[in-house]
């Protein structure tokens, strides 16, 4: 079995912290809007929409600069430290107006360090990208677990002082910051330096990434943001602290699957796993479009967690073994960027949907999108057009 090195690590630790911090207000932030600040499900749409747009539009822009200028660290540590300052903005103002100002400026970081970053996880991987990947993954999404567990415990001695965590989430993103200055460039020497322009990039870009591409964006559209799995999770069960702890309980499951699942990947191939995760998800989706039943929440969770771990790491994995170095920053740029702005348009829909016709509908459309995402995947596989993935 080979081992995760060193960079890899250190990167898994930048990511546990900031994500300590930004779960710590994910779960948070939707229910401060709606409950605290009056906002409507449309503006809760709005808000995460324009938040991956951002993100989106940059993870593609400084991906490609990262290939330019061979270097990724410096965009690591410089979005990891913009989200930083962003985390207490609404707890020092709490307007909906800061909170926009707040997010945005978070996925501004994300969009700055996205590409980079997993360029430099590409990098550091030795014939294991899944694993490195599931990894990265794991720490992540244990971080994702710890945050909304810290958030309870300051809800259970602070209620409702929604406030307070927006400060005190701060303070793990700091750690995170100052774990960054030790992420060190690793990139290959390249015969040619890369053109910076995606329509060059994508003439060149095999054939199996487009298709890739193609069908992962489309899958966006449907896979809106966790905050209406968090609403819906609120309304079945009549709780904000129980729709919490299913999202705690589903990043714990995600963190625990994410390695193995990213194992499993490295030796089986990354389209078989990620397909079953479409399959997981439709189902999921359909549990919580027509199962209003708090006890299948958990089972839909886990099954969420495993969806997660089967198909995040494992996607960008499988473009890092498609691409060269080289061009890795802009290849995973380009793909973060058009799934990000699907997800925006997703989100937005989502919201609307839910307003107008309640929430079974987008969840119910969710369902039976992914599902045909699956089956034009078994098709691609059946036709061989992946056939080097697939093998």
């Amino acid at each position: 079995m080979k081992k995760i090195s060193k960079q890899v690590l250190i990167l898994g630790f930048v990511s546990l912290f900031t994500d300590i911090a930004s779960e710590m207000l994910y779960p948070i932030t939707p229910i401060f809007l709606t409950a605290t600040l009056g906002a409507s499900m449309a503006i809760v749409g709005i808000i995460e929409g324009l938040a991956e747009f951002t993100a989106g539009f940059l993870k593609g822009y400084f991906g490609r600069l990262s290939d330019k200028l061979k270097k990724r660290s410096i965009f690591v540590t410089a979005g990891y430290g913009l989200s930083a300052i962003s985390k207490p903005l609404p707890g020092l103002f709490p307007f909906i107006p800061t909170v926009v100002i707040s997010r945005v400026t978070d996925r501004v970081g994300k969009g700055m360090r996205t590409a980079p970053r997993d360029a430099l996880l590409a990098a550091n991987a030795d014939g294991n990208t899944g694993a490195v990947f599931g990894f990265h993954r794991g720490m992540d999404t244990l971080g994702a677990a710890l945050g909304p567990f810290a958030a309870l415990i300051l809800l259970h001695f602070y209620p409702h002082d929604y406030i307070l965590i927006f400060l005190v989430a701060f303070f793990p993103s700091a750690i995170a910051v100052s774990f960054s200055f030790f992420v060190k460039d690793k990139i290959v020497e390249k015969k040619t330096a890369p053109k910076f322009r995606y329509l060059e990039f994508w003439k060149t870009a095999p054939a199996e990434y487009k298709h890739l591409i193609y069908l992962i964006v489309l899958f966006s559209f449907v896979n809106s943001s966790d905050v209406f799995l968090i609403l819906k999770s609120k309304n079945i069960s009549h709780s904000s602290t129980l729709a919490i702890i299913g999202y705690i309980f589903y990043n714990l499951v995600y963190a625990a699957s994410s390695y193995p699942m990213g194992r499993i990947a490295d030796r089986v191939g990354k389209s078989r796993v990620f397909i079953i995760g479409l399959f997981i998800f439709s189902i999921v989706y359909f549990g919580f479009a027509l199962l209003p039943d708090v006890k299948m929440l958990w089972a839909l969770f886990i099954l969420y967690g495993i969806y997660a771990a089967s198909t995040e790491g494992v996607a960008k994995a499988w473009v890092s073994d498609l691409i060269a170095d080289e061009n890795r920053g802009s290849a995973i740029g380009l793909l973060t960027m058009l799934s990000s702005f699907a997800l925006m348009f997703g989100s937005f829909f989502t919201g609307v949907l839910w307003d107008k016709f309640g929430s079974s509908v987008p969840f119910l459309i969710s369902s039976i999108i992914s599902l045909l995402v699956a089956l034009v995947f078994i098709y691609f596989k059946k036709d061989q057009m992946f056939n080097k993935n697939f093998s």
